[in-house]
C-alpha cells in the first residue's frame, strides 16, 4: 500500500453542502498523473482512477492486495483475454468496462456498469447513485467518449435537476497533493449535472463491495 501519496482529497470540499449529500465510506489514496514517477500523460486516467478505487479496498475490506502498476493492470487484461498481447506496454487508455474487470480479477468484487446514452441527462441516474454511496460506499469511476476524461466520484449531492457529482480529477501532474492545493485548482470539485456534455455518452463503474467498511 502506497504510503506517499494523499489520504482523502475531497476532505473540506464535502461541506458545502450539508443536506441531501452521500459521500464515499472509508479512506482512499489520490492517484493521479506520474504519482509513482510513470509518465502517463494524456492516456493513463483510467488507470490511476482505478488505482484510487483499489487504494480504498485496500484500506475498506479484509482482503488486502498492492495497488497495481499501470503495466500490471495491462498484464490483468490480457491474462483476461480482454486484451490483446500488443496491449502491454502501450499507450492505450482503458475505460469502466475494464477497471470493473481488473477489480473483479483482484479482490474477486463485482461491479455493476450503468450506461448513460447520448442526449439522456445524468439526472436520470441521481437515485441510483445516491443508493450506491448509502448500501456500498465504495468509490464509483466514470468515463464516455466525447468526454472520454476519466474521473473519480467521491459523492453526489441530490438535488434535483441542480444535483451535483463530487470529482477526484486523475489528470493532476505535480507534487503538490495538499486538500487545499487540489481543491482550490480544480482537481477535486463539485460538478454539477448540467455541466457534463450531453453530446457524450458516459459509463460508470460502481464496485458492489461484499463487504460493509471497516
Amino acid at each position: 500500500m502506497s504510503t506517499h501519496l494523499t489520504l482523502n482529497v475531497h476532505i473540506k470540499e464535502s461541506p458545502v453542502f450539508t443536506k441531501n449529500c452521500y459521500l464515499i465510506n472509508g479512506d482512499y489514496e489520490y492517484y493521479h498523473y506520474l504519482c509513482d514517477g510513470f509518465d502517463d500523460r494524456g492516456w493513463g486516467c483510467g488507470y490511476r482512477t482505478l488505482q484510487t478505487i483499489c487504494s480504498w479496498m485496500n484500506h475498506n475490506i479484509k482482503t488486502k492486495c498492492p495497488v497495481p502498476s499501470v503495466r500490471e493492470i495491462q498484464a490483468i487484461l490480457v491474462d483476461l483475454e480482454d486484451k490483446p498481447r500488443s496491449f502491454l506496454n502501450s499507450r492505450e487508455w482503458i475505460g469502466s468496462f475494464e477497471v470493473c474487470l481488473v477489480i473483479d480479477r483482484i479482490y474477486d468484487i463485482p461491479c455493476k456498469i450503468i450506461h448513460v446514452n447520448k442526449k439522456q441527462t445524468l439526472e436520470s441516474i441521481v437515485e441510483e447513485l445516491k443508493d450506491h454511496f448509502v448500501r456500498f460506499g465504495s468509490p464509483v469511476m466514470m468515463g464516455g467518449d466525447v468526454d472520454c476524461s476519466s474521473k473519480g466520484i467521491m459523492g453526489i449531492h441530490v438535488n434535483g435537476a441542480e444535483s451535483s457529482l463530487l470529482i477526484v480529477d486523475p489528470h493532476y501532474v505535480g507534487k503538490e497533493q495538499t486538500n487545499n492545493y487540489l481543491q482550490n485548482k480544480g482537481w477535486v470539485k463539485w460538478q454539477p449535472l448540467k455541466d457534463f456534455l450531453s453530446s457524450s455518452f458516459y459509463n460508470l463503474c460502481l464496485p458492489q463491495t461484499k463487504e460493509c467498511p471497516m
